[in-house]
């Protein structure tokens, strides 16, 4: 029969003759064999089985073999001997790979037949260990199916006792190595039903010897919170949570959360796979075990390891709250209904504790535009109901994380642990385009001073191929020294103490070359640029500077101006002057604008106690009498009014604007040698090239002892108009009986708010009682500026916020930049449409036809949110405050701009301030950037060599479509209108 059914697979004959010849063959096995017969046809049908090369001759060889061996069972048992299994499992058959599926498929076969064998035990003996081998060489899921639907028929073949423990071990780590790359349904179903195969076989094990559960659940967090960066579990572990009894919850995750000798960093690592299990197909209970472990890491007051977890998750799950959003509304049903508002409100939540991404949240704020929005105190109710807080600093290189430079083509900088009020800085700086040219013309050879360090840092920034830098040098050398590491700071009063720091060091450099003529210079004087001219050197005089004692820095250059600071004695008319240099004029609210935020609205002549305008932190709290934040406001809590938007012009108005110094304040006049009512003006006599604005958003409460924002919003024009004085000659200082006395005090020096001014009436009435005015002899010639950078903090107190900034490049060569120079405003300041007072700050608008004329504009502004830099508009800048209204301006930075009728020609300070184009780096410089560059390009190749290495161990993501998920947008990570980090930094949203 053996030579017939032989023969009958290799004939040509009908399928259906075929299947007769089978039939007759499976009858003949009753009839008597010898044993040598039957081991012929045992041997056959095994080939066929394992062998065959179609489906038809593999079933043959299972429905022979079948019927042979129930009718000669001694003769199968001495066929299908352990020795043979064992050839079967370490060897394979014939050309057939011993890890073949199919040899596992043969062997559960012949075990249905042997069941009842005596011999069948020794087999199981055998299969025991080999199983135990086999999960040990980590089998595909395919194979691995296989064995545990084997096992799960013949529970006799599991190992027993510590091997039992051991397997299951290795079982759950063979798990973890399954990886699927497969797209279509079918076989990402396939992979599923092999994957629950094998968790089902855990099930049943850990149910039948319930003391294997306890370690294999230890090897399954063993695995998840493995920290090495070459192995990265597959998600298919998700699959045994289900089968983990619910009521164990409380003992497990309370023995987790306070072993000792679990770290932190394996912590996070574990719960973040377990969020990553919630996309498995079939989990179930996964959510409840991650809520459990929450909850028990907050406990015990592990917020750092929950902080870490929400940065590094939060990004992943953003992109898809719109999709989530559309999905509930276009379901109907009443749970989805009030899914959607649950869900809603915890999104406001999200986006109240972590303010600052306008350009990810704004598609979520359209989504959900029409739903009902939570107040204020239900928020704050939410977020304090489990309210985590924490030192750490992580979000820096979290959430704000790049793959690669973006479409923007600029180069962030990498938040170093609470150091966005520096990034949003110094990328303030780097886009004052004329600045950054002369920092880079600089020739600085083999100096280590500040400015050198600011050279290199923007000749990275403008060159390096990363997407982000990491300025740590520079962070240590322009920290001021009351700043502590890692803690949140005022960008302003870094600001102040950088451009400082800079002036100063200049200013030494020109000293020491005057004093030491024929000393050395830090540069070669000789060298020239290709247009043939020296470049500007710190230390040399350039052909535009006076003599050497009158010489500017470049700072001077660029940010200096000059307020003149007059004071006149209404008994005597005696007028006092003084000028004094400014690099930035601090600008406080009208009292008009801050009496509607005040909790106690005070009378209009009154003035305000106990409440001094202040730095967002790290200034000093108690008054200074010499420092220009001795001055007074009120508290502001909240914004929302119906009144007309305040604006940056009424601001710098209200900071010129006459006051009548009276009562305590009253001036002490040298002529009349006793405290008068006196009248001080401010005006500036000297416009800077840039002017730097800071709104005071902060002030002092001296009762409850806190720092207070304003939130009010504040409209930013992009052009504006700010008067200039001429400086007046010795004979206009007036004075009936004496000569002018310069005032040298503290009030002379204020640049910050100033207290309660009269009205102009109560003004015009206090001159008509004196007969006498002012003379006001000064020319007014109003300068033109254009915005040219934005820094916001985004917060709701000065102890707490993050920084971002937005900046366009303006340079005062590029006529095509120049709104100043469009014809349209030209047209309208020749015509006197945008006519006003010239000795008032105003704004000037862009005809609406040149705004829209170009589609450049959209892409004209950035926005730097730590390592993030994405492309923006001047209407998102002017908006973001009436969008997220913790979001408001801060430090506002204005290029001067010619007007139509002057000349750039005109003043050698503006020709020395303008350079055209990007200056050739100097070779120190481009020596460093070609070589971190090649270093960037080494760390590429290992890291994608790295990854393909790790691609065959890769985890399983179940995406139907599948896409790939894998790299977030955005940094301490969404970022935006506020920006950062990305930003989301600590959950108590410290400045960073």
């Amino acid at each position: 029969m053996d030579k017939i059914l032989e023969g009958l697979v290799c004939s040509d004959h009908s399928v259906t003759v075929k299947r007769a010849i089978v039939k007759r063959v499976v009858e003949a096995a009753e009839d008597d064999a010898t044993e040598e017969q039957c081991l012929s046809m045992f041997t056959l049908t095994t080939r066929l089985f394992l062998l065959g090369e179609d489906a038809f001759q593999k079933q043959t060889g299972v429905q022979v073999l079948d019927a042979y061996a129930r009718c000669h069972r001694t003769e199968f048992e001495h066929f299908f001997s352990k020795d043979f299994v064992l050839i079967l499992l370490q060897q394979g058959f014939g050309h057939l790979d011993r890890k073949d599926p199919a040899i596992i498929d043969y062997i559960h076969c012949c075990l249905r037949l042997l069941i009842s064998c005596p011999s069948v035990l020794e087999i199981f003996s055998v299969i025991q260990v080999e199983v135990l081998r086999m999960v040990c060489e980590r089998p595909e899921p395919t194979l691995c199916a296989r064995l545990s639907t084997l096992l799960s028929d013949f529970f006799q073949c599991i190992p027993k006792d510590k091997s039992g423990v051991l397997f299951c071990q290795q079982l759950v780590r063979t798990i973890s190595y399954f990886h699927c790359f497969a797209s279509q349904d079918r076989d990402l179903r396939e992979y599923v039903g092999q994957v629950t195969k094998v968790s089902t076989l855990l099930q049943n094990i850990w149910k039948a010897d319930p003391a294997t559960m306890l370690s294999s659940l230890q090897e399954v967090f063993a695995i998840i919170s493995s920290t090495d960066p070459s192995f990265d579990p597959s998600i298919a572990l998700a699959s045994l949570v289900q089968h983990i009894p619910v009521q164990m919850i409380t003992v497990l995750i309370k023995s987790l959360t306070t072993d000792q000798n679990v770290k932190d960093a394996s912590m996070t690592k574990a719960l973040c796979r377990m969020i990553d299990w919630l996309s498995w197909p079939l989990a179930q209970h996964v959510d409840t075990w991650v809520i459990a472990l929450l909850k028990g890491l907050s406990a015990v007051q592990k917020f750092t390891i929950l902080i870490d977890v929400t940065l590094l998750k939060i990004e992943l799950v953003v992109p898809h709250v719109v999709p989530l959003v559309q999905s509930l509304r276009s379901d109907g049903l009443p749970s989805s209904k009030a899914l959607l508002l649950q869900f809603t409100e915890l999104i406001h939540c999200m986006m109240y504790h972590y303010s600052g991404f306008p350009d990810i949240y704004d598609t979520i704020l359209e989504a959900i535009k029409d739903l009902p929005k939570p107040t204020e105190e239900k928020i704050k109710l939410v977020l304090n109901q489990s309210a985590w807080t924490s030192q750490s600093n992580s979000f820096g290189s979290g959430f704000l994380r790049q793959s690669g430079k973006s479409e923007t083509g600029k180069t962030g900088l990498i938040n170093l642990g609470n150091t966005c009020f520096m990034n949003s800085i110094i990328q303030t700086l780097f886009m004052a385009t004329d600045f950054r040219h002369h920092v880079l013309s600089l020739h600085l050879n083999g100096s280590n001073s500040l400015m050198k360090k600011l050279q290199l840092l923007f000749a990275f920034l403008a060159h390096t191929q990363r997407a982000a830098y990491a300025p740590r040098n520079f962070l240590e050398a322009s920290r001021p020294p009351w700043f502590n590491a890692g803690s949140q700071q005022d960008c302003s009063e870094y600001l102040r103490f950088l451009l400082d720091r800079l002036h100063e060091e200049e200013k030494t450099i020109h000293v020491l070359e005057s004093v030491k003529p024929k000393l050395a210079s830090h540069v070669d004087s000789t060298r020239t640029d290709p247009a043939g001219q020296t470049p500007p050197e710190m230390g040399h005089e350039s052909p535009e500077t006076g003599p050497q004692e009158e010489r500017k820095t470049l700072i001077e250059t660029m940010f200096g101006g000059t307020l003149l600071t007059r004071i006149r004695c209404l008994q005597c008319h005696c007028i006092s002057e003084k000028e004094e240099p400014f690099t930035d004029l601090s600008l406080a609210f009208c009292p008009s604008a801050t009496s509607r935020y005040s909790s106690q609205p005070e009378r209009p002549s009154e003035e305000p106690k106990g409440l001094y305008q202040g730095s967002v932190n790290g200034g000093s709290e108690i008054l200074d009498p010499g420092s220009s934040a001795s001055q007074v406001s009120s508290v502001h809590s909240v914004t929302v009014t119906n009144e007309p938007s305040l604006t940056v012009p009424d601001m710098v108005n209200y900071f010129l604007a006459p006051e009548i110094l009276d009562e305590d304040n009253a001036y002490f006049c040298e002529k009349c040698s006793s405290l008068q009512r006196a009248e001080k003006t401010m005006q500036v006599v000297s416009a800077p090239e840039y002017l730097i604005l800071t709104l005071l958003r902060f002030s002092y409460d001296a009762k409850f002892h806190v720092r207070r924002k304003i939130l009010e919003n504040v409209t930013i024009p992009p052009l504006m108009r700010l008067p200039v004085y001429s400086r007046s000659k010795p004979s206009e200082s007036f004075c009936p009986a004496s000569s002018s006395q310069h005032l040298d005090c503290p009030e002379s020096s204020e640049n910050l708010a100033k207290k309660l001014k009269p009205s102009q009436q109560d003004e015009k009435d206090e001159r008509r009682k004196t007969g006498q005015g002012v003379r006001e002899d000064r020319s007014v010639q109003p300068a033109l500026y254009v915005l040219s950078s934005v820094v916001v903090h985004s917060g709701v107190s000065s102890e707490s916020g993050h920084y971002y900034s937005y900046g366009r490049n303006i340079d005062g060569a590029d006529g095509s930049q120049h709104p100043a120079r469009h014809s349209p405003l030209n047209e309208a300041l020749q015509n006197g449409q945008a006519e006003c007072n010239p000795s008032n700050c105003s704004a000037l608008s862009i005809p609406p036809q040149q705004a829209g004329s170009s589609g450049q504009e959209a892409k004209d502004w950035l926005l730097f949110n730590d390592s993030r830099v994405t492309f923006s508009s001047f209407q998102l800048v002017q908006n973001i405050t009436n969008r997220f209204p913790k979001d408001t301006a801060y430090v506002l930075m204005y290029r001067k701009q010619d007007l139509p009728e002057e000349s750039t020609d005109g003043g050698t300070a503006q020709s020395m301030a303008k350079v055209s184009s990007e200056p050739p780096l100097q070779k120190e410089l481009l020596d460093a950037i070609i070589k971190d560059n090649k270093l960037y390009l080494q760390e590429q190749e290992l890291s994608a060599r790295t990854q393909a290495l790790q691609a065959p161990s890769s985890s399983c993501s179940f995406r139907p479509n599948g896409s790939d998920d894998n790299n977030p947008p955005g940094s301490c990570g969404p970022s935006g209108g506020g920006g950062g980090g990305g930003g989301f930094n600590t959950i108590s949203r410290l400045v960073f």
